[in-house]
Parts: structure tokens; C-alpha cells; sequence
């Protein structure tokens, strides 16, 4: 056999370092944790409650917007200083039943506004940014149609604001459907340790790090210093977080400040909501690293920066190496195979066993852990590389694309978080690359099975999470793509034509 090009063998290894450096990035995170909060200047802590505008973005969410501005209205807080804005983008039903359920409210003497937008320009972005024109508040609170903050959440949250240099407070999302599937249980630990891991560790060392899009407050001033809303990414909180903070305000989590949300139901909706993350996050690194890197900031809060604003970059990283598995393992010049097995799982337990360890962080910080937390744990990094070729589209779209549409991630409520992503009407796109996932958890199968007959048994486990990954994502897409299908079929042929008659 030939000898294996040079590059393939560089490319392998170029990659397996940026793993490398990610993982001992995961670690640092993980030794920050140790630090306190940074304290709070509380000035003014006689004076009175400031004005807030709440600010509910939503788009076609029939099944929880009046979940949504119960909960918001309930709130315990001064009625005269609480405006509550349903910045409504909806097609459907959605724009009536919020204008029957603020009716309602109104009534009760609560400031309840629906702001409807025939054209949704600027998508979410420019939803927040019509409001916050014709916001009457200080400080803007934002929920995202799927959240129920509790009543106290306002009363918990506006105290850190009497430090005149916060400019946003961000709360912890904890989740109301986690034990609904597989799925839902994987996306709980993956945003545990996003925020008692990455959230807590950068606040505690002052470093960046951003508003989600939901369940947190801005101080107004903040947001216009900033530059306002801006819609040229798909990820407008992480984009006018960073550009905030560059004018020196500085973000505090408060991680003891818990509002629940619904996970995404099915597999198309996840990967749907992790492309648009993926490239809007590469789209901001694009658009703001530069100034990033040439603020006065500090080395290491740059560092910090750069890698979280390219954290979606580990995804190519790691599925390039698996895709060039089969030739590295064939004798050859070059490759794994003239290098020590010991050295090749070494270099797997540094990028891989960080992430273990970084996500097994944030499922002990996020309380007292179930049996099924624990068992689902190993499905983290499962789907995690079977995410790894949606991710990989996405992080090159950010690279080569501004903005984009903002597809919103179906929710369904209470009437059906278990098989509700099945009824009729709220439906998310069918991803087209489930055959293509198929297919790689076939190749990886197969070089799984080469693996063993070449006695390079050291790329077994690295190759079985790939295969069982890609079995997973795209199984269960292509399975969900044509329940959907069934369904509809079912509804447009059968059903309506029967009741009809």
C-alpha cells in the first residue's frame, strides 16, 4: 500500500491539538469554579424600585402564551412600576388569544400591551428593538415564550442593579419536561453545565460571557450604549452582549435565581435550535473578535473570549479526525499506526475526558442528581458527535453568510410535551441530513470493525461513540420526519375528508 499522504496525517493531527486545547480550556473552566462570585457594589440600597418594561418576543406560540402572561402578570411587584410588552409576530391564532388574555389583565389593573408586527423584520432582534422603543422602563426584562418565571423573580433579580456598572443580570434556566425522553435529558445536562459551569466560572473571574436571549434583565442604558438590537447574526443576545460589555458594563449570573422552560421535544426542533446557535455564534466571532482582541481588556479575558465565541469550532475539530480514522489505521508512512497506542488514547482522554468531566461538573452543581441524570450522561457524548456534521454546516455557514432566517423552535406546553411535536400546526423544518447521518454511523461502523481486525483496538471506543452518535441524530430524524409525514398524510386525506362529510 501506498505510502498515506503527509497531509492527511498533518490534518489529523492539527486537528486532535485544537481537541486538546479545547479540553484543557474545559479544564480551566472547571478550576474556576472554585472562585467566589465577585461582589456587588449595592449603593442606593434604600432607594426605590426601578421602572420595569418585561418584553415577551413571540412568534406563533398558541400553546404557551397564555402560560406565559399569567405568569408575568403575576409577578410581585408594584403594579404602577411593571409594563409587560407581548411583542407579537405571529401568523395564527396566537395574536387573539394574547390580546384576550391582556384584556384580561388590563382589567385587573395590570399594564399589559400587545406590539403586533405584520412584517417580521429583524426577526426576534428587531421584535426587542420596536419595543424597547416604546419601552417605559429602566430596566428591560426579556422571556422567551417557553419560560415561567415565578412571582418573586423581578423582586430577586432588580437588587443587582443598585451597582451602577451592571448592565445585565442573567437567571438560570432549569427545565420542565427533562424526563420526557432520551433526548430532553441529554439537552438538560448540556445547558447545566453551560451555565453552572461556563456561566458561573466566567462571572466569578470577571470574564465575558452573555445574555441567553431569555430570563434575564438589561438596565436599558446598557442596551442603547451598546448599539441597540442588531439582526446581522442569528444569535442577537450573544452579539449585544459582547459589544455591552466592550463599553464596560459588566454582566452578573445569578445563579441561585432558577426559571424553569421546555426543552425541545423532537430531534428536528434540537438540531434546528443547535444549527442557528452554532452559526450565530461564528457569525459574532466574525463580527466582533477583532475588537475583541484590540480592546483594552486584558490577555486573559481575551483568551477567555476567543475561546468561547469559537467553541463551536471543536465540532469540524472533531469530525474530521474521525472521517480520516480508516486511512490513518491502514499501514502506511505516515499515521496512528507508527505512533504508540498508548499515545493515541492519550490524546483521546485529553480532548474527551475534559468534556466528561466538564459536563459531570455541571450535573453535580445543578442539585441532587438522579439515577437517570447519571445514566443519561454517556448519551452526552453520544449526541454530542452525532451533532457534529449539523454543527460542522452551520459553523461554515457563520463563516461565509451574515444574519439568516430565525426559524423558532416549536413549543407545545402542557398538552403535549411528550408527543405534542406531532399534532397538527407547530411543526419544525424536517432536516434533510438524516440519510446522511445514516450513512456515517454506517462508515463508522465499519471502521470500527477494521479497528479490530488491525489490532488497533485504542480507536474502538473513539469510533463506537461516533457510530452510536450518528445512529441516534439521524435515526431518530428520518424516524420523526416521517411520523410527521404519516401524520400529515393521515390528517389531509383521511381525517379531514371524514369530517368533512
Amino acid at each position: 500500500m501506498p505510502p498515506l499522504p503527509l497531509v492527511v496525517f498533518v490534518t489529523y493531527l492539527v486537528c486532535q491539538a485544537g481537541l486538546i486545547l479545547a479540553g484543557l480550556h474545559r479544564l480551566r473552566l472547571l478550576l474556576a469554579l472554585r472562585n467566589p462570585q465577585l461582589p456587588l457594589e449595592l449603593h442606593e440600597t434604600g432607594s426605590p424600585l426601578p421602572r420595569v418594561t418585561v418584553q415577551l418576543p413571540v412568534h406563533n406560540e398558541r400553546h404557551v402564551i397564555a402560560r406565559l402572561i399569567r405568569a408575568v402578570a403575576a409577578m410581585d411587584y408594584p403594579r404602577e412600576l411593571l409594563e409587560i410588552q407581548v411583542l407579537d409576530d405571529s401568523t395564527d391564532s396566537t395574536r387573539d388569544i394574547a390580546e384576550e388574555c391582556a384584556a384580561l389583565m388590563r382589567g385587573r389593573g395590570i399594564d399589559v400591551r400587545v406590539l403586533h408586527r405584520d412584517a417580521r423584520a429583524g426577526y426576534k432582534a428587531g421584535a426587542l428593538g420596536a419595543g424597547l422603543a416604546q419601552a417605559k422602563g429602566d430596566l428591560i426584562a426579556v422571556f422567551d415564550a417557553d419560560f415561567v418565571p415565578a412571582s418573586d423573580f423581578l423582586l430577586r433579580a432588580v437588587p443587582a442593579f443598585r451597582d451602577p456598572r451592571v448592565g445585565m443580570a442573567q437567571a438560570r434556566w432549569t427545565h420542565l419536561n427533562e424526563r420526557d425522553s432520551l433526548l430532553t435529558r441529554v439537552q438538560a445536562l448540556f445547558l447545566d453545565a453551560h451555565f453552572q459551569v461556563e456561566h458561573r466560572a466566567r462571572s466569578a473571574s470577571g470574564d465575558l460571557f452573555n445574555f441567553n436571549g431569555t430570563a434575564g434583565v438589561w438596565r436599558r442604558r446598557a442596551i442603547e450604549e451598546a448599539g441597540g438590537w442588531q439582526h446581522d447574526t442569528l444569535t442577537e443576545d450573544l452579539d449585544l452582549s459582547y459589544r455591552a460589555q466592550l463599553r464596560g458594563w459588566r454582566f452578573v449570573y445569578l445563579e441561585a435565581l432558577h426559571v424553569p422552560a421546555e426543552l425541545p421535544a423532537d430531534m428536528n426542533a434540537f438540531k434546528g435550535q443547535q444549527y442557528r446557535w452554532a452559526k450565530g455564534s461564528i457569525q459574532t466571532a466574525r463580527k466582533l473578535l477583532p475588537s475583541v482582541l484590540a480592546g483594552n481588556i486584558g490577555f486573559g479575558r481575551k483568551l477567555e473570549a476567543a475561546f468561547h465565541l469559537l467553541a463551536n469550532v471543536t465540532y469540524p475539530l472533531a469530525l474530521i479526525p474521525a472521517l480520516l480514522m480508516l486511512p490513518l489505521m491502514w499501514p502506511s508512512g505516515h499515521g496512528p499506526a507508527s505512533v504508540p497506542w498508548a499515545a493515541f488514547l492519550g490524546m483521546f482522554l485529553l480532548s474527551t475526558g475534559a468534556f466528561v468531566s466538564f459536563f459531570v461538573a455541571g450535573l453535580l452543581r445543578s442539585g441532587p442528581a438522579s439515577v437517570g441524570r447519571w445514566l443519561a450522561l454517556p448519551a452526552v457524548l453520544m449526541v454530542g458527535m452525532g451533532m457534529s456534521l449539523q454543527n460542522t454546516r452551520a459553523v461554515i455557514a457563520g463563516l461565509f453568510s451574515r444574519g439568516g432566517e430565525f426559524h423558532r423552535t416549536p413549543k407545545f406546553g402542557g398538552e403535549g410535551r411528550r408527543a405534542g411535536w406531532k399534532s397538527g400546526g407547530y411543526r419544525a423544518r424536517a432536516d434533510l441530513w438524516g440519510a446522511a447521518e445514516l450513512l456515517l454511523a454506517c462508515y463508522f461502523a465499519f471502521c470500527a470493525t477494521q479497528a479490530v481486525a488491525l489490532e488497533r483496538l485504542e480507536a474502538v471506543p473513539f469510533l463506537a461513540l461516533f457510530t452510536l452518535g450518528f445512529a441516534y441524530v439521524g435515526g431518530l430524524t428520518v424516524a420523526q420526519a416521517i411520523q410527521l409525514r404519516f401524520h400529515k398524510s393521515f390528517n389531509d386525506n383521511i381525517l379531514m375528508p371524514f369530517l368533512a362529510t
